[in-house]
């Protein structure tokens, strides 16, 4: 019902247009619609029914243009059927006594009609201000929510980079390095939601072209090692995307810190994209294929559980190839 409110024109032309004249504009559109159809009908039954049509365009008049344009709407068509077709063509006057009772009457109960237009019309036009007023605080509590979170991941990082920077032992050092850069993505999938404008949804191709530009400057991957990422249109949910995120995190990092090893130059691919009933992640390099690297198993290191983990709160299922070539890894996500 609050859509209706966005077609009260008196309203949504002002101050450009004023009320009155938008109002006056509005009746006479009405009245002058009405008159062409009653020419029409008078083509198939001339005096027929001659205030039927009153009705229809004075409730409309009021809906769009207020109540004083349904007044004058009223005083158009009444007038125009009372002179042209009921009870003496050209004439004001009346043939008998019951002529002038049914002229009343219509009045009366245009009267009625348009008090009920109009007191919908303020009930749909306060529905209207309400939902706005709603949105507007809405969007007022999402940036103040948005501002503290980025405050807070901002403030997360901070501690973690100094840590790592403060640690003396390399273990820690690596270990405290892997959490900022995880941290790092989660906080990257945060603001994009807010970016993607459909509410819980991010869109990936903007998030991992920035995660990817990241890692890349993270893992000081430059020169000869390079990281392409090649990303589809799509909007997934907070959640997915954030696993999704952190599995792509943990490839890229295993690659880049096994896949080329004594050697100078190599590529890291990261490429996402529809396939039938879902979506394909895959995480490729052209290493030298270090056994059981990025491989998820039971056994496996910290960073091999966490993809498989992470591959799990996504939604699909993980698998690793790999040879003297290079290897791929291959993520399964079920729409």
């Amino acid at each position: 019902m609050a859509r209706l409110g966005e077609f009260d024109l008196a309203d949504r032309l002002a101050p450009l247009v004023p009320r009155w004249v938008t109002q006056l504009c509005v009746a006479l559109l009405c009245a002058g619609g009405a008159a062409l159809v009653r020419a029409g009908l008078d083509g198939l039954a001339p005096g027929s029914a001659p205030f039927a049509l009153v009705f229809p365009a004075v409730m409309m008049a009021t809906l769009f243009g207020r109540w004083f344009a349904g007044l004058v709407t009223a005083a158009l068509t009444i007038g125009y059927a009372w002179f042209y077709l009921y009870p003496i063509t050209g004439s004001f006057t009346f043939a008998n006594r019951a002529g002038a009772i049914n002229v009343a009457v219509v009045i009366f109960a245009t009267l009625i009609t348009i008090a009920i237009g109009e007191i919908f019309s303020r009930a749909v036009r306060r529905a209207t201000q309400e939902r706005d007023r709603e949105i507007a605080d809405r969007d007022l509590f999402l940036a103040e929510f948005d501002h503290r979170v980025k405050n807070n991941f901002t403030i997360v990082t901070g501690l973690l980079d100094m840590q790592r920077r403060r640690a003396s032992d390399p273990a820690t050092v690596e270990a405290l390095g892997a959490a900022l850069t995880r941290v790092e993505s989660i906080g990257r999938a945060h603001r994009h939601l807010y970016r993607s404008g459909q509410p819980g949804l991010v869109e990936m191709r903007d998030y991992l072209g920035d995660l990817c530009a990241t890692l890349a400057d993270a893992l000081l991957l430059r020169g000869g090692v390079v990281l392409e990422c090649d990303a589809a249109e799509g909007a997934l949910s907070r959640d997915r995307a954030v696993s999704i995120g952190l599995v792509i995190n943990e490839l890229v990092t295993n690659a880049a810190k096994h896949a080329f090893n004594g050697r100078e130059t190599g590529m890291i691919a990261v490429a996402f994209g529809r396939r039938p009933g879902g979506w394909l992640l895959t995480v490729s390099d052209n290493g030298s294929g270090i056994d059981k690297k990025a491989r998820p198993s039971a056994d496996g290191g910290l960073g091999s559980r966490l993809i498989e983990a992470f591959a799990r709160q996504a939604g699909g299922t993980i698998s690793v190839d790999s040879d003297r070539t290079g290897t791929i890894a291959t993520l399964l996500l079920i729409a």
